[in-house]
């Protein structure tokens, strides 16, 4: 987390002898007052990181509930997949003319179809 990072690295530096001053505020921890306003900065920057998160697990579960799904969406469909298969099969095609004839970049033509044009675990 945030705080246990930052909170760490300071302490790991005045274990050191090395102070941390912000110039613009009141952040100074070679002080008591210092470190006790730098807690609380780590502390509500941790705890605004945890709202944040929560708050997008819950827009991405709602999300779901109405039927959107995240994500790109897929270049190749079954009937191209089904196309590709059928011409990755063939050894007169080449497998860069196969992906330009569907509008598939190579290495995406290769994550579903093997050089023989049997599917992969993708196609599934």
């Amino acid at each position: 987390m945030f705080r246990g990072d930052v909170v760490g690295e300071v302490s790991d530096l005045q274990k050191r002898g090395i102070g941390l001053k912000v110039l613009t505020g009141d952040v100074d921890t070679t002080t008591t007052t210092g470190r006790l306003v730098f807690g609380i900065f780590a502390t509500l920057a941790e705890f605004e990181r945890d709202l944040i998160h929560e708050r997008t697990m819950a827009g991405l579960a709602a999300a779901r509930a109405r039927g959107r799904a995240g994500g790109r969406p897929r270049v190749m469909t079954l009937k191209k997949l089904k196309a590709a298969m059928a011409m990755m099969a063939d050894r007169d095609n080449a497998a860069r003319d196969v992906a330009a004839e569907l509008g598939v970049s190579l290495s995406t033509l290769y994550a579903y179809v093997d050089a023989k044009g049997k599917g992969s675990n993708k196609s599934e």
